[in-house]
């Protein structure tokens, strides 16, 4: 096997020490919010954003007076955007059945599919404002069925977004919040005098918020683990440099610490990407954060064989996956770690963030391994039940019951069991003693 880094990014103990530093910081603010409320969300969003008002929820008039300001073209767009992502995301809600069954004669057993009832969606701002994280997010959840959907956004310029109010609010939000940063998710999920808490937690954000929402994660639930965002371009000698150089840029300029990996199988296409960055990054208007991030983050990685390069982007297991091969239904097939992938050159990471259906709030930091991203599923609970109909179905399992506690130690569990057995099958069975039917019964 040979893999051959051309390019390496920043050393995985040196973005340790950076996570250690952001978890004592979002530690030490959580607590504060925590103790003093609204009196702390206050003092942290005039420090960080410049922003104070007597209360940072927006009225419906106020809303409604930022949706006058959005262009019409704009709000076209935020609806079309808006429906093909509610358009997927009602699909799969209705590949989520309520199921019951018979399992034995007079035992039913089913679940229900019930929506959180409280959810907290965070839409950043603070860079860029990202409009299509309010789709993401708010409608996905409205379309899960969830009764009250919160959202925050920090100001973006001094004032709320009109563009990001608008999608929060035909979205299906029923609370809009101008905070943003770790005084957002805080509030949300620890709750204020003036911002009841919810159950569950969405939304990408930067380093901070998704340290806080780490760290928040058992008091509320949360979608996943959202860090910085991070692209991977598998590509073959099927698509040229400027492509390849493109697709990595594109994320790169997101913030300072996003990974971008070109993984790919031609040691030339490697060499010309790497030439194309450096003429793109020439031109980009958003060079002065992308060229930070590939500087920092960038790799380049040569395999010789296909197989390696599945090995390779696997191990990585990166948020975004740009597959432009001979073979992208084969990486289809094998890949089992990964955020979403994108396949083929006429497929790009900039659609799937904005406006083709799928969610664009992905697993980052190897996450994928053991989680996808955002769906409508992640605003439901599964909850099952269990049924007995007849007194012989009772006295049956009861007896099957009785028997296994026993095995573990658990008396009064048996008594539960021997109980049905006596009152329902008509059998004596001593107490704390194993139940027994006639063969015939069990």
């Amino acid at each position: 096997m040979t893999i051959t880094y051309l390019k390496r990014g920043k050393p995985e103990a040196d973005r340790a020490e950076d996570d250690a530093k952001t978890a004592s910081v979002v530690a030490a603010t959580l607590k504060d919010i925590e103790d003093r409320g609204d009196a702390a969300v206050r003092e942290l969003a005039v420090k960080f954003d410049k922003y104070d008002r007597e209360t940072y929820r927006l009225t419906e008039a106020e809303i409604q007076a930022l949706i006058a300001k959005v262009s019409p073209q704009d709000l076209a767009d935020i609806k079309f955007a808006q429906e093909q992502v509610t358009n997927f995301a009602q699909a799969q809600r209705d590949s989520m059945l309520d199921i019951e069954v018979e399992t034995l004669p007079g035992v039913i057993l089913g679940h229900k599919n019930i929506p959180v009832q409280s959810v907290g969606c965070y839409v950043p701002g603070g860079k860029f404002p990202m409009v299509a994280s309010a789709h993401m997010s708010v409608a996905t959840a409205k379309v899960a069925g969830v009764p009250r959907i919160i959202a925050c956004t920090p100001p973006f310029n001094g004032e709320p977004n009109p563009a990001v109010i608008a999608a929060m609010h035909l979205g299906g939000a029923d609370e809009i919040y101008v905070l943003g940063g770790i005084q957002a998710v805080g509030a949300m999920a620890i709750g204020t005098e003036s911002i009841a808490p919810v159950h569950l937690l969405v939304g990408p954000g930067n380093a901070f918020v998704a340290e806080a929402k780490r760290q928040l994660f058992g008091r509320v639930g949360i979608d996943l683990f959202a860090g910085p965002t991070e692209t991977m371009v598998i590509a073959d000698e099927t698509v040229d440099a400027e492509i390849c150089a493109t697709d990595l840029l594109g994320q790169a300029e997101h913030g300072y610490n996003s990974p971008a990996v070109l993984v790919t199988n031609s040691e030339k296409l490697a060499r010309e990407t790497l030439e194309e960055i450096d003429r793109i990054l020439g031109i980009l208007p958003t060079a002065g954060t992308a060229k930070v991030s590939w500087e920092d983050y960038g790799e380049v990685i040569v395999c010789d064989t296909y197989d390696e390069m599945l090995e390779v982007a696997d191990d990585i297991a990166s948020e975004h996956v740009q597959v432009m091969t001979d073979r992208d239904d084969w990486f289809l097939e094998k890949m089992t770690s990964y955020g979403a992938l994108f396949l083929g050159p006429r497929t790009n990471v900039a659609n799937g963030d904005k406006v083709i259906g799928t969610n664009h709030t992905l697993p980052t930091k190897k996450a994928g391994r053991y989680t996808g991203g955002l769906w409508v599923g992640k605003y439901l609970k599964t909850h099952s039940y269990q049924k007995v109909t007849t007194d012989e179905a009772a006295a049956r399992i009861g007896a099957y019951g009785s028997r296994l506690c026993l095995l573990e130690g658990f008396v009064g569990h048996a008594e539960q069991c021997n109980l049905r057995v006596r009152r329902y099958g008509g059998i004596n069975v001593p107490y704390g003693g194993p139940a027994r039917l006639p063969e015939a019964a069990e």
